[in-house]
This record gives C-alpha cells, structure tokens and sequence, in this order.
C-alpha cells in the first residue's frame, strides 16, 4: 500500500506569504534607502557634488607673467623675454608614459637632459600640471608637432617667455641670470606664486630683485571634455607683469671698461660719490648667460668651472686682494688726525725699515731709498718706508678704527647677494684663530699688505667717501622700479652710512691735494695719465704682492711666472672739487698700477665727465648699444 503525503495547501500559502512580505519588505527598504541618499545628494550635498562635478569640467591654467626687464640708466635693455615654444605634457592624462615618450623622441630632439628633468618633474609635480618636456623648439619642430599633436592625449605645445641677455656677457656678474627651479627653491617659495613659472632668479640682480621682477601669476578656466580637451574658455584672469627695474649702470661705460681690461683677469667699479649708484660695475672674464637659462650642458659648464681664469667668479664682490699702496690714501688721512703730527716733519727713507731689535729688513719699492720724505712727498710718491713707520707709531688697533668707518672689513651693502666682508685684522682677530699677532704684520699692514683684503667695491666705495667729503653713500645698482602698465617710478632714495668721524675736516682738503698731486706733478706715481688731462683727478696708485720674497732676493717681473706677478690697483675720483665719479681698478698680476689699472680708470673718467652720454633717462626705450673700440 503506497505511503503518498497529502499536501497542505495552507500552510504553503502561509509560507509563501510570509517569503513575500520579507520581499517587500527589502524592497521598500532599498527603495527608502535610495530616496534617502538621492535626497542627500540632491539637497544636502548638491554644492559639494556640483564643485567636483565642474573640477571634472574646467580646467584652471596657470598663466605666465611677463618678467620685468632690466635696463641701464638710458633706457638699453639688458635683461628681456622673449617668445618660444615649449612641449609639455599632462601625465594624467597620458595611459602609457614611456610609449608617448618614445613616439614624441620620433617628431622632435629630446636628449637625456630633457628626459632626466621631465622624469624628476613626475616625481615631483602634480599629474594634473602641464610638465616641461623640452623648451625652445625651431619653427619646423613645432610644425611637425602641431600637426600630428591630436593623435597625442596630454600633449600640448605652448607659447612661452623665456629669458634672454641681448647683451650676451656684458655686466652678466650683476645682472646674473635666471633658471630652472631646483629642489632647494621649492622648498623655500611660495609655490602658489610660482604656478606655471619654471624659472626663478639665481644670481646677480636677477636673483636680489626676484620678488620685483617676477609679477603675479594669471589663470584661464577652460572647459574641457572627457578626454581632457580644451573646448572653451570659461574666465580669464590676467597676469600682472613685473614691474622693470631702471639701473644707475651705463651700459656704455660698463662695455667701455670691459674693453679696457681686455683679456686680463681683473675688476672696475664705477660710484656717482654723491648719490652712491655704480656706474660700471666689471669682473673680467665675462661669460654668456642665455645658455643658463634653459639648462647649461654638463660639458660647457664643467669647462667654465675648470678655466683657469674663473669667469664665474664676480671679482668686483668676491675678489679678496691686499689693497697695496692704495690704502696710502687713508693712513695719509689718519697721519694728519693724529695728536701731535707734524706733515712737514722730514722721515728719511733709505730704502728698508728694521724694527727695534730686529734684523729683518722690511724693503721700500725703490732699491736706494726716497730721501727725505714729509707726508705730501710720502704719499705722492708712495714711499713704503714713511708708512711702515706710520703704522708703527699708529699701532693695529688705531689702524682698525681708523680705516672700519670707510667700509673695510665688513660688505658695503650693495643691492646684490653674496658680497664678500673682506679682512680688517687685528690681534683679536689672530688670536680667535688661534694665533699670534706679530709686529712686522703692523708695519706691513701700513703698506696694504699681509693679512688685509678688500674688495673692488670697498676700495671705490671708500675713495668716494674721500671724494664726497666725509660722507660714505651705500653702493646701489637699482635707480628706479618702473611700472610697465602704469608707468608708476619709485626712485631708489640714496642712503648715507655716518660720516667718517674726524678731528679737523681740513685734514680732508691736505690729503684731496695729496692725491691730487699723486696725478698731476711730474714726481707722483700717476703722473701718465695726469699731464694732459683736462679736469682734475685724485688718486692713488697701488701694486700688491702675490708671491713673497725672500730676504736677500729681488723680484724680477720678467722671471716670475704670470699668475704670481703683482696685482695693480688704482683708486681715483674727478673732478676734484666737484666730483661725478669715483673709480677703483683691480688687475690680477697686471705688474704696475700706474701703467696697467691707471689708464683704465682715466677712459672711465673721460667718458663720464667729458661725454653726455651718461645723463640718466627713466624711460622704456631700448637705444642701440654702439661698443667703441680700445684701440
């Protein structure tokens, strides 16, 4: 007999129902739960959502500003922008990185330099910023590119400004220039203010004015489509250029005194004494800027390293010399303040100085000596062995006091970075080192010798505080800030340092006619440029020893090699009783300042005072630069 079940139709309906009603009720959760979060996306997060929603949308491009331009006191530009095209490249929006590399290597030139910057760029910038892959292309690379640039995605090909130095290597040590943005800078700007600039100054004026010159970053919103393609532009916010800066350099006169120098290694400065603004401010060699602005390659820039001649040192602020005979200047100023001096007391010079109970003889220029020498002769003839025992009885200490409120020992404060302090010593000085301070460095100290160092620029900045009367201006490159736009000028005000404090200021007026006299009488040390010059000129010659002398030998200019010879020094002002300039010539191993640095320092003078050309003019006006010929 078959055991067949008999269904329960009820409680399968029961079941049923019951299975349903879950269903529904799952159902109408995830109903309620959808309605919930559409009406908090709709309502409550529709500003945040729609913000994203437009990021997605439009796109913000960072707009380059126009860098201020450097110009010279006439209106010559020394610094300038100028337009070329760059390739670049959004990584977000590239699939594959290395394939889009490859295949960009095919249409233009990209060398290793190129890929290890735009490779570093990716590691270090956001995936959504155009990245510099090469700049400057020719015309026919930026062609090919155009054309084939829609089967690229993150390609795009720009116009930009980028630096450039019409003038090449004239003035390149205070004009500087301007560079990719290193590790090191990006840790210390503001790089909101950077956006879409890749260049900052590093040296020169380029890099103490930066803030000045660089303008302020504009932005475009463009519209873009899924793929990131430019359909339109949304806004448009207008970079502010920056403002120009007006220098109280003549360019003239700077290519003037380059010229002279020639291919000797050596300095010039240039001072207005009233007004403290540099003329001509040269370091010779010179070398070209521009190839530093798109990144110097590694074989050009180890050769400038490696030059025997230093180009890339700035002379006129880093270069360290003794002064040489030119501090005969000051020690003559300090001789008439001391207490009890007589200027007239008869010194004989027999050619050497011994300190009491020493043998050591310390020797003057001239083998058989200079006589009877009174301060006027000593200083117009520049005979060693008056100031060896001027030193002496003046003491170090005295000496220190004396020449610090002139600017020695410590920068002049020029508008420039990294200016050099220079060597004011002292026993304090030496015994901090460790050392001891002897008393034949005093007596050599007389004569701008031993431990003393100054710059180009101390040496001129302190014959213009003579020339000026006393009074020390602050050595200034920068004239005036030009508005480009407006046209708004702020002049840079001139800034006196305390006067130089002295007992009797007619101290001031014997030794301007000492130094005048050092020029224009027959027995003065720069009597070569001084017999037929038509204004007249104060100064003071100065040759300072590089490799020392034994005593019993004699220095043979001929049997020294060149990089051991002297260095010569001239420091001069004129006219004197209304001087315009104050020059300072350094020329490294030039033998003779009165034959080699003199001559230099007279075509400075000449141009100024004789020519009026160097009349400044704060205008935006770039005249032709027309170098005149040394010979």
């Amino acid at each position: 007999m078959l055991n067949i079940p008999i269904k329960d139709h009820f409680r399968e309906t029961r079941q049923f129902n019951a299975r349903l009603s879950v269903i529904g009720i799952i159902v109408v959760t995830l109903v309620l739960a959808l309605i919930l979060r559409l009406t908090y996306l709709q309502i409550f997060a529709h500003r945040h959502y729609e913000t994203l929603s437009q990021a997605n949308r439009i796109k913000p491009i960072p707009i380059q500003p126009p860098r201020g331009l450097i110009l010279d006191r006439n209106g010559i530009v020394l610094a300038q922008n100028y337009p070329v095209y760059t390739l670049e490249v959004i990584p977000e929006q590239v699939d594959d990185m290395n394939t889009l590399l490859e295949e960009l290597g095919q249409i233009v030139n990209l060398n290793e330099a190129d890929l290890k910057n735009f490779r570093k760029q990716l590691r270090e910038r956001p995936r959504f910023e155009n990245l510099l892959l090469r700049s400057n292309l020719t015309e026919e690379e930026a062609a090919r590119l155009a054309v084939k640039r829609t089967y690229f995605s993150g390609v795009e090909l720009e116009a930009r400004l980028r630096r450039h130095y019409p003038l090449a290597g004239l003035g390149v040590h205070f004009v500087g220039y301007v560079g990719r943005i290193n590790e090191q800078e990006q840790a210390q700007v503001d790089m909101a203010a950077y956006r879409g600039v890749d260049y900052i100054g590093k040296l020169g004026i380029e890099a103490s004015y930066e803030k000045t010159l660089l303008g302020q970053v504009g932005f475009e919103k463009v519209e873009t489509n899924a793929h990131g393609r430019s359909l339109r532009i949304l806004e448009r916010i207008a970079p502010v250029a920056g403002k120009n800066l007006f220098l109280h350099i003549d360019a003239k006169l700077q290519a003037l005194a380059e010229q002279a120098l020639g291919k000797r290694r050596g300095a010039v400065i240039a001072i207005d004494p009233a007004t403290g603004g540099i003329l001509a401010f040269v370091s010779t060699p010179t070398y070209d800027p521009n190839p530093f602005v798109h990144g110097i390659d590694p074989d050009s820039y180890q050769a400038l390293l490696n030059d025997p001649d230093k180009p890339l040192i700035n002379r006129a602020i880093n270069g360290q010399y003794a002064p040489g005979s030119t501090i005969k200047a000051f020690f003559g100023l300090a001789a008439l303040e001391l207490n009890g001096f007589d200027p007239n007391k008869p010194v004989t010079c027999p050619g050497w100085f011994t300190l009491p109970g020493s043998s050591h003889q310390f020797r003057d220029w001239k083998k058989v000596g200079h006589g009877t020498m009174n301060l006027h002769d000593a200083v117009v003839q520049s005979c060693d062995v008056y100031f060896y025992k001027l030193a002496v009885a003046m003491e170090i200490d005295a000496i220190k006091k004396f020449l610090a409120p002139f600017g020695f020992g410590k920068k002049t404060g020029v508008d420039i970075f990294n200016e050099s302090d220079g060597l004011l010593p002292s026993p304090e000085w030496r015994q901090a080192r460790g050392e001891t301070w002897y008393p034949g460095e005093t007596v050599i100290t007389g004569i701008g010798q031993g431990p003393i160092l100054v710059t180009p620029l101390q040496l001129a900045s302190a014959i213009s505080a003579l020339a000026n009367h006393g009074v020390r201006m602050k050595p200034q490159l920068v004239r005036a800030v030009v508005d480009g736009k407006t046209q708004a000028t702020r002049e840079t005000p001139a800034e006196a340092y305390a006067q130089i404090p002295l007992k009797d200021k007619r101290h001031l007026d014997i030794q301007i006619q000492n130094l005048t006299d050092v020029v224009h009488t027959n027995k003065g040390t720069a009597y070569g440029i001084g017999y037929n010059s038509p204004y007249k000129i104060a100064g003071k010659t100065g040759t300072a020893q590089v490799k020392g002398i034994a005593q019993g030998q004699n220095y043979s200019e001929k049997a020294t090699p060149e990089r051991f010879r002297d260095h010569a020094l001239f420091i001069s002002f004129a006219p004197v009783g209304d001087p315009k300039v104050a020059v300072a010539v350094v020329v490294e191993n030039g033998g003779h300042g009165s034959s080699v640095a003199a001559p230099v320092a007279r075509k400075i003078m000449d141009f100024v005072i004789l020519s009026n050309s160097s009349a400044p003019a704060v205008v935006d006006k770039q005249p032709t630069l027309e170098l005149e010929n040394d010979e």
